[in-house]
């Protein structure tokens, strides 16, 4: 596809607001300053000093920097063609902008900034999955009312992952699973007999033996891993929000609820991620799933990419292909095709442009609702236990995650994760358990419950409550 014939419908620039500038943010922001057709000249953080600041790093002139305490001084700064900075998203809503890019990371808030923005008649890159994964289709839908669209960005994996599903539907390949890498490889050193992950080394004296798959049972090995790598986190929350995401804009589901989450080497993967009756670990086809990619130090990292596993229908054309250096399974009957990046905001603008220019969604153009992500209790949590969402994963300690089938919310339903973050705990929870709405005491004022009774009752009509 060439991108310059896709994006000369209309050679205005898109005007862009972001909200949030954390890495994602200030990469855009950096970007924004290259990119032909798009302006970043808005920025939103927790206070307009924090906003300016990440302005400043990117090479943006203090001079041309205007910190904005209202409405008014920042519609006089936009017009004056200066960078506008401030604490408050409400502040700029109304300026003539077309795409808010909310990057927060934060549920409520985040969900906040999409509705504010849909209301004053914009479209909304909705960076921030926590917020997707519990209204993700009812703003979608929401928008779709005002005439304006929702849209998951290019650089983050669900919005390059549904390009690669689609792309190979388009194609007529099968597809016999789907996924992305894990955000850390896992580097494994057999003289040190330790694995590095994240900034993390951990000593693994019975991994080196695992290292290569060879000729034995995929299943065994995948299992042997896990239990030799026991001290490494194997399962992030948001892996299976970003799987929840791609989930609900292309009607696919994970073979099991926590995702396997295998530890891989990149040319394992058509191998391992196919059905067990072709010897991998799946019990189904057309599933979404997520590996850890296992390297040595100093070979290529998967970087967090994303991947399609399809069927080989013709033999002698992937025999060919795998001469041509494709990864096919050691049985031949599968294939991975996989795109080893995500480059977060420095490729958004793809995105962007699509939204703002042609009014198409990186996404689904309708999406369903089809899996919730939802907060599973790992060990027993007491009445009063303030279940806090922090770190860079965005977790609550404690608590994992699984991906189930969706549904109306109800009181005995399990809460969305990031619904039930930052709630306290109204009864204690065993260990192996879900937790319920009815588990947690939720703010009167919840936008993420009123957004969320909405899209059930758009999708599963049941009657909002009063």
């Amino acid at each position: 596809m060439n991108y310059r014939t896709y994006f000369t419908a209309n050679r205005r620039t898109i005007e862009t607001c972001i909200i949030g500038t954390g890495g994602f943010g200030r990469s855009f922001l950096s970007q924004g300053l290259r990119v032909p057709q798009m302006s970043a000249r808005i920025a939103v953080d927790v206070n307009a000093a924090t906003a300016a600041a990440a302005m400043r790093e990117v090479g943006i002139s203090a001079a041309d920097i205007y910190i904005c305490e209202d409405a008014d001084s920042a519609r006089a700064a936009f017009e004056a063609g200066g960078f506008v900075a401030v604490g408050d998203f409400a502040l700029v809503a109304d300026l003539p902008f077309d795409v808010a890019v909310e990057a927060t990371g934060h549920p409520a808030h985040g969900a906040r900034h999409a509705e504010l923005a849909i209301a004053a008649g914009k479209h909304v890159a909705l960076v921030s999955k926590e917020v997707d994964s519990v209204v993700g289709p009812g703003l979608a839908a929401m928008a779709a009312d005002k005439g304006v669209i929702v849209t998951p960005v290019d650089g983050d994996q669900p919005s390059l992952l549904i390009g690669l599903i689609t792309w190979a539907q388009v194609l007529g390949l099968e597809i016999v699973a789907a996924g992305k890498s894990s955000e850390y490889d896992f580097v494994h050193d057999p003289e040190t007999d330790t694995i590095l992950c994240n900034g993390s080394t951990y000593h693994v004296p019975e991994f080196s033996p695992l290292a290569r798959l060879g000729d034995r049972d995929a299943a065994e090995i995948v299992a042997a891993r896990a239990e030799a790598a026991c001290t490494l986190p194997q399962r992030a929350v948001p892996d299976l929000c970003e799987m929840t995401v791609v989930a609900n804009a292309c009607g696919m589901s994970p073979d099991r609820a926590d995702l396997h989450c295998p530890i891989l080497r990149i040319d394992e993967v058509p191998t391992v991620l196919c059905i067990t009756s072709e010897g991998g670990i799946l019990e189904r086809t057309g599933v979404l799933e997520v590996f850890h990619c296992l390297r040595a130090p100093g070979e290529i990292s998967f970087a967090g990419g994303v991947f399609v596993v399809i069927r080989c229908d013709d033999a002698d054309t992937w025999k060919m292909l795998h001469e041509k250096g494709h990864l096919v399974s050691r049985n031949g009957k599968t294939a991975m095709v996989f795109l080893p990046r995500h480059l977060l905001g420095l490729e958004a603008a793809t995105s962007i442009l699509e939204a703002g220019l042609l009014g198409v969604s990186s996404g689904a153009s309708v999406p369903d609702h089809v899996i919730d992500l939802v907060a599973y209790a790992d060990h027993d949590l007491p009445a009063g236990h303030s279940l806090t969402m922090g770190g860079h994963h965005h977790s609550i300690a404690g608590v994992s995650a699984r991906m189930v089938a969706a549904g109306a919310l109800r009181d005995d339903s399990p809460a969305p994760f990031y619904l039930a973050s930052n709630c306290r705990l109204v009864r204690e929870v065993r260990g192996g358990e879900f937790i319920r709405m009815q588990d947690l005491d939720i703010p009167q004022d919840s936008v993420l419950v009123r957004l969320r009774e909405s899209q059930d009752a758009r999708f599963f009509q049941v009657r909002e409550s009063a």
